[in-house]
């Protein structure tokens, strides 16, 4: 069985992503991992030497007893989606959540990480939120990222990017696995510019490799790539966009400030960001 962790500071942003969380661990057949961090303040024990532990303490209690209350609200929106026999775990842990989410992603043998986000529809809050950002740049486990105001549907199209490299195949077959789990097409993406370094037979070669798959392969020609990437998800009616990332300035360039000021329609789907192999 696989697993997922899932992130959680309990706001209204994370409530939503755990509800795509649930049901991505019912479409591929996984156990929730919920990981709560919290960090403990630093104080001077020349100042409180006597009291110095019973303060971590009660920091630890309260955040204890936090998660404790929390638990049973999760459980009840897993019921109410008829989800409650997925297997549900927990981790607290105090530190920084990047250092705490890799640590748990080793130990437990994480196979996805789900996180909901704090910028809503705007995609340059979305990337380059500090711990979006760190977790995808980091964490070597595919992360899907949850916009706060991406509500749950079926999943029918999952939009997937690629450069034709050789190395971009084991990431599309893995997600071909999930579109079989959940009768979703897959359309695949190659933005075009003049400069292109990917020839004619190679994209023929991917349309042969991968001709008894559920599978469309989109060739469109444009130096405007960020445009084009926005206009495959809105026009192709993209309900989750998959990316193989290999820098974070990948993201910074695509989904630059000005750049998403542009947009005239709302984009607010999750990603799947997957990392080379």
């Amino acid at each position: 069985m696989k697993k997922i962790l899932f992130p959680t500071d309990f706001s209204e942003a994370a409530t939503n992503a755990f509800v795509h969380a649930l049901e991505f661990a019912k479409i591929v057949n996984a156990e929730l991992v919920l990981l709560h961090t919290f960090e403990i303040p630093v104080y001077d024990s020349q100042f409180f030497p006597e009291n110095y532990a019973s303060i971590y303490s009660s920091i630890e209690l309260a955040k204890f007893e936090m998660f404790k209350d929390e638990i049973p609200k999760l459980r009840t929106i897993a019921a109410e989606r008829k989800l409650d026999n997925i297997v549900i775990k927990h981790r607290l842990m105090d530190g920084d959540l990047v250092f705490n989410l890799k640590k748990a992603v080793e130990e437990d043998h994480i196979d996805f990480v789900i996180m909901g986000t704090s910028g809503v529809s705007d995609w340059t809050k979305f990337f380059l939120g500090s711990n979006t950002s760190s977790v995808i740049s980091e964490v070597k486990v595919p992360v899907l990222c949850i916009p706060a105001d991406a509500k749950f549907k079926k999943i029918k199209i999952i939009g997937f990017t690629t450069r034709y490299r050789e190395k971009d195949k084991a990431e599309l077959r893995k997600v071909l696995e999930i579109a079989r789990k959940t009768n979703a097409k897959v359309k695949s993406l190659y933005v075009r510019t003049s400069n292109t370094d990917v020839p004619d037979t190679t994209i023929k070669e991917w349309d042969k490799e991968f001709a008894n798959e559920n599978v469309e392969f989109l060739v469109l020609p444009s130096d405007e790539v960020k445009e084009t990437i926005l206009d495959f998800v809105l026009y192709k009616d993209v309900d989750v966009l998959t990316v193989i990332t290999h820098k974070k300035s990948f993201f910074e360039s695509i989904f630059e400030s000005s750049f998403s000021k542009k947009i005239t329609k709302e984009v607010s789907i999750p990603v799947l960001v997957m990392h080379e192999t």
